[in-house]
């Protein structure tokens, strides 16, 4: 008897040992699900979306697996990003924390605010207003905003947003260096990227942890906690469940 259950904790084991096995190179290697916890992204991606990112997209690199173990400094299969995808990274200055944000700026190129607008390589990134009031948060408040559709030299089209009684208006040029990007959020004014070097800066591309792809699932965690199931029919957000980015 004791014999027998010896045998079935053993295979209970290694059932549980196989399965996470695979679970962790399915989470490495292929799709990889992450929390937006904040506003920086908004219009695009809201508080409480949960999203798909492909870990292959770029390749992989130490940030591809779960602790970042420091076993190889280098990037195999590498795919060169694409301006205007929304780049899942661990951020420079801890190497630990992952953000999320849209690349801008490719390595040489330069970049500057001018009078509110980007400059990419010395030309205006076209954009045109849009006749919108969407409600826009910066952590608890709402941001009365201007919503703009921008459009990179690669016609990607996006979304973003800036606070209509303020926004950033001039900066320094940025030049991104070999092997780095520069990465803005598209809520401009409540977003923690590029434009701060200290805190984020130019991101290398060993820290790409993968693009991001769909949202499978959003819960607005201010009208309720997704736990409260009583209340998901004021809290879910079913139009944005399994849309494409």
């Amino acid at each position: 008897m004791n014999k027998n259950i010896k045998n079935v904790v053993l295979d209970n084991i290694k059932t549980l040992t196989y399965a996470l096995i695979i679970a962790v190179l399915l989470r490495s290697l292929l799709y990889q699900p992450f929390y937006i916890p904040s506003s920086s992204m908004e219009p695009t991606l809201l508080v409480g979306d949960r999203l798909f990112v492909s870990k292959f997209a770029y390749g992989y690199s130490k940030h591809s697996f779960p602790f970042s173990p420091s076993v190889y400094q280098k990037r195999i299969f590498f795919e060169e990003p694409k301006r205007g995808d929304l780049v899942v990274f661990k951020t420079p200055s801890d190497n630990r924390t992952d953000y999320i944000k849209r690349l801008i700026g490719t390595p040489g190129d330069t970049l500057q605010f001018i009078n509110g607008e980007i400059y990419l390589n010395k030309k205006k990134i076209m954009r045109r207003e849009i006749d919108e009031n969407p409600i826009i948060r910066c952590g608890q408040i709402n941001l009365p905003v201007k919503i703009f559709e921008e459009t990179l030299p690669n016609g990607v089209k996006y979304k973003a947003v800036y606070n209509s009684s303020g926004t950033l208006q001039n900066t320094d040029e940025y030049i991104v260096p070999e092997n780095h990007y520069f990465l803005l959020g598209d809520n401009r004014d409540c977003s923690k990227d590029s434009r701060f070097l200290s805190e984020v800066g130019y991101v290398n591309k060993l820290n790409l942890v993968g693009k991001a792809q769909l949202i499978f699932f959003s819960n607005d965690t201010i009208k309720g906690s997704v736990l409260k199931f009583w209340n998901w029919k004021n809290s879910l957000r079913v139009n944005r469940t399994f849309k494409k980015l």
